[in-house]
C-alpha cells in the first residue's frame, strides 16, 4: 500500500529531537515525529514520595498534557485533579516506562519529574513522550553528577517508544493519525536499548490478529526503536558514559 506521505511500510516519519529548549529545566528537549510535537521537560525537585520515606532511594515520575489546540479542533484544558482516564494512563506508562531502566537507589533521597507536553498530536503522542523524556532524564542524571550530588550513572540503558499496526491487513510502522484512526490493531511497543520490552499495548480494534501478525509487529517494533536509540545517542554526544 501507498501510505500517504509516501513511507515505506517500516519506515519511521522524520524524528527530530533538539536539546536544551528550556533554560530552567535540568533537562528538556522538543521532539518531532512527523507532524506530532511534544515538548518534554526533567525537573530535580528535593523530596520524596512519602512511601519513601526515611530511605535513601529516589523517584523517577511523569506528567503528561496535551495542549488546547493540539488537535484540529480545542479541547479543554485539564486540570489538576480533573484528568482525563486517558492521560492519567498515559502519564503513568510513561512513569514507569522510565523507571524501568533506573537505579533508584543510586539517585538518592530526591525526585525527578517528567514533564511532556504535546503542542501538536498527529498520532504517536504517548510514543514520542516516551522517547524524549528519556533523552531529558539522561541530561538530568547528567546534571546530577556534575553537581557532585550522585556518584554514579543511575540509568542502566536506553528507553524509546513506537506505534505500529495493522492497516488494511498490512503492517505498518510508526502510524499517523490518519492510519492509527482505521487500523484493524493497534500497539504501542515501549523497549529497552539492550532489546527487552517494557510494555506491549496491543489492541484489535476488528478482526482478531495473529501469533505470526504480533511478531511481525515485534519485528517492525524492533528496528523501529533501535533507529531512535541511535538518534538519542548521537543528540546526547558526551551526556552518555
Amino acid at each position: 500500500m501507498l501510505r500517504e506521505d509516501g513511507r515505506d511500510n517500516a519506515e519511521l516519519r522524520n524524528c527530530r529531537i533538539t536539546r536544551n529548549i528550556n533554560k530552567y529545566a535540568e533537562g528538556s528537549c522538543l521532539i518531532t515525529l512527523g507532524q506530532t510535537r511534544v515538548h518534554c521537560t526533567a525537573s530535580v525537585e528535593d523530596y520524596q514520595p512519602g512511601f519513601l520515606r526515611d530511605t535513601d532511594q529516589g523517584w523517577v515520575t511523569a506528567e503528561y498534557s496535551m495542549l488546547p489546540r493540539a488537535t484540529s479542533e480545542r479541547t479543554r484544558r485539564e486540570t489538576d485533579g480533573g484528568v482525563s482516564g486517558r492521560t492519567h494512563e498515559i502519564q503513568r506508562l510513561i512513569g514507569r516506562s522510565l523507571r524501568a531502566v533506573c537505579n533508584l537507589e543510586l539517585l538518592g533521597p530526591l525526585t525527578i519529574k517528567l514533564d511532556c507536553d504535546v503542542l501538536q498530536a498527529d498520532g504517536g503522542t504517548r510514543t514520542a513522550s516516551i522517547t524524549g523524556a528519556w533523552v531529558c532524564l539522561a541530561d538530568a542524571c547528567r546534571w546530577l553528577m556534575n553537581k557532585s550530588r550522585v556518584k554514579r550513572w543511575p540509568l542502566n540503558t536506553q528507553v524509546a517508544a513506537i506505534s505500529v499496526g495493522v492497516v488494511a491487513e498490512e503492517i505498518l510502522l510508526d502510524l499517523a493519525y490518519c492510519e492509527d484512526s482505521r487500523a484493524g490493531v493497534d500497539m504501542n511497543l515501549v523497549m529497552t536499548g539492550d532489546g527487552k520490552l517494557i510494555e506491549v499495548q496491543g489492541t484489535a480494534e476488528g478482526a482478531p490478529f495473529t501469533d505470526q501478525q504480533l511478531m511481525q509487529m515485534l519485528a517492525a517494533g524492533h528496528k523501529g526503536c533501535d533507529a531512535l536509540f541511535t538518534l538519542q545517542r548521537e543528540v546526547l554526544g558526551d551526556v552518555l558514559p
